[in-house]
């Protein structure tokens, strides 16, 4: 069966095991995910080869009316660039799209953008949505940085970091910024609050308290830890870190309004580094950037670790459309509506 009967524990267990297993694991395409994500419904699908599963892909399905939107969060679990392997896996979404009345499904494998891939999808009746799409069309930035931490030292890291970065890591220890983590609630609470200042000063959405507790109860407290900075007991910066297989994940950040002069934010990081190295990570993720530019903050902060590398651009998202009047009613009208809401918050 390419669907996953959830009522089949066996099969539940061979298949979680498989995606975990995989060196094209990602933590979106996990169980666990689908607990974070519980206001979405979910199906999973995968393809087999001699009894054994070579590919999977968890997805999250959107009610829009009597409509839905099906979305595979960063997946496909297998080798992107197996494009027959790949499209047996897509067909398979069909069953789900039928069952849902889907009018699309949308996928944003973490894979570098390239000419063939993008072509390759195209040819087969996909639309490939990057450059001629804003960003509030967009579920997932399609610029990352990414630090290569494999192998690595921290010595030989701290060499590919910009002179700045490495200054202001020394600042922060000159300040005597201090660096813990946690898995408890009550520092969860202590990094919400500095999130919700940080939305304020930002401009951003942000997410209830209730999505946060979410991520802390899908996650083992080996997966997930909450890193917090302080300056004699105040606190001044907080981060929630993903340890899952090659990867270390900075998911979210927050920082108060009070001694930024101080760099907790750099020290913060640097501890998180420390534990990707600890857990042999191939990567450190420092999530999306929006503007690629020395102007942006969020941008030169992150690109001041990941000198070397630059900023890393991901195919953006590939959709397959079921239902053409739908998808235009809802690709049109849902990011103006996030346009405006935005504009009325600021």
């Amino acid at each position: 069966m390419p669907v996953l009967d959830k009522e089949n524990l066996l099969e539940v267990e061979r298949y979680d095991s498989f995606v975990k297993g995989s060196p094209y694991s990602i933590v979106t395409q996990d169980l666990s995910w689908t607990k974070v994500k519980n206001h979405w419904k979910n199906e999973q699908v995968y393809v087999e080869r001699k009894g054994e599963i070579v590919a999977a892909m968890s997805l999250l399905i959107r009610p829009v009316g009597k409509y839905s939107l099906i979305y595979a969060p960063r997946g496909p679990v297998c080798d992107i660039k197996d494009i027959d392997l790949v499209m047996e896996l897509l067909d398979c979404v069909n069953i789900i799209a039928k069952q849902y009345k889907a009018f699309a499904f949308r996928f944003d494998p973490e894979v570098e953008r390239t000419k063939e891939l993008e072509e390759s999808f195209i040819k087969k009746g996909f639309i490939v949505r990057n450059d001629n799409f804003s960003k509030e069309d967009l579920i997932q930035p399609r610029f990352n940085m990414i630090l290569d931490i494999k192998e690595k030292t921290e010595e030989a890291l701290l060499k590919e970091f910009s002179p700045k970065t490495r200054y202001n890591l020394r600042v922060a220890a000159k300040n005597g910024i201090s660096v813990r983590y946690s898995t408890s609630k009550e520092d969860l609470k202590l990094f919400y609050d500095l999130f919700t200042i940080t939305c304020k000063r930002d401009g951003f959405l942000g997410r209830s308290f209730d999505y946060f507790i979410k991520i802390m109860d899908a996650f083992d407290d080996n997966k997930l830890r909450i890193y917090l900075a302080e300056y004699k007991g105040q606190v001044l910066s907080g981060a929630i870190a993903i340890n899952y297989g090659r990867k270390m994940w900075y998911l979210y950040g927050a920082s108060s309004n009070e001694k930024r002069n101080f760099m907790p934010n750099y020290a913060m990081q640097m501890e998180m580094i420390r534990w990707g190295l600890e857990e042999k990570c191939e990567i450190y993720d420092f999530g999306g950037v929006y503007a690629i530019s020395k102007e942006n903050g969020l941008y030169k902060f992150k690109e001041g670790f990941c000198r070397r590398k630059g900023v890393t651009e991901f195919i953006g998202e590939i959709e397959r459309v079921y239902n053409k009047p739908i998808h235009w009613m809802f690709s049109h009208l849902v990011p103006y509506l996030i346009r405006m809401k935005k504009r009325i918050k600021q």
